[in-house]
């Protein structure tokens, strides 16, 4: 679970629409999620994408790192935990820490608005429905992750999980054969997959008379 929960927040350094922007654990192995976490996040190598072994580049702009810092803030000043990142990072470029945010509570920015950095907000839950529930809460479903070693557990949430994709036991969900796409405030319609080609055919109808 951490090793997919690291390639779904900080790839592409937490800046692609499917990354995961809400990190939802359970209250169990809460601590120790956090743990390894934390330590795979400090580990990250930040700098030039082009360099050989960085994993986090920059952030786009300068507002997209302003936004980020802000949502750091923010969680903080709602007593969310800082555990590691949460500062600029000094020099030429808009590099921002990894940033790993514990205990952040529901009304924090970055839990309802897309930070696009690498910024990971993680909450505990302690019951399935309540981990449904807080995952839906919100305007967007594109992607969604969970990573389970129940099959039972594991279906429940394919059915109930509101979001175009879903990766199950799975960080990188998305290959251009299937169709992509998102549901509620997150779009209509699907590209890629032989869906995503339906919007560019006409269909015709043909109805023919037997005698």
């Amino acid at each position: 679970a951490v090793e997919g929960a690291m390639i779904a927040k900080f790839r592409n350094s937490g800046q692609s629409c499917i990354a995961a922007n809400r990190i939802y654990v359970e209250r169990s192995i809460y601590e120790r999620f956090l743990e390894r976490f934390t330590q795979q996040t400090r580990a990250l190598k930040v700098g030039d994408g082009l360099a050989e072994g960085v994993q986090v580049g920059p952030v786009i702009n300068e507002d997209g790192l302003a936004k980020a810092l802000e949502h750091i803030r923010d969680a903080v000043g709602r007593g969310a935990r800082l555990l590691c990142g949460g500062q600029r990072i000094a020099g030429k470029g808009w590099f921002l820490e990894p940033t790993v945010l514990a205990d952040v509570p529901p009304g924090a920015a970055c839990m309802a608005e897309e930070t696009f950095a690498p910024v990971a907000p993680i909450c505990a839950f302690d019951t399935e429905a309540e981990a449904i529930e807080r995952a839906n809460a919100s305007p967007y479903g594109l992607s969604a992750y969970a990573f389970t070693s129940n099959l039972d557990r594991a279906f429940r949430l394919m059915e109930a999980l509101e979001a175009g994709m879903i990766g199950l036991n799975d960080g990188v969900p998305t290959t251009s054969q299937c169709p992509f796409g998102g549901v509620k405030q997150s779009g209509w319609g699907r590209e890629l997959g032989s869906e995503g080609l339906e919007a560019f055919v006409e269909t015709k109808h043909i109805s023919l008379g037997l005698r």
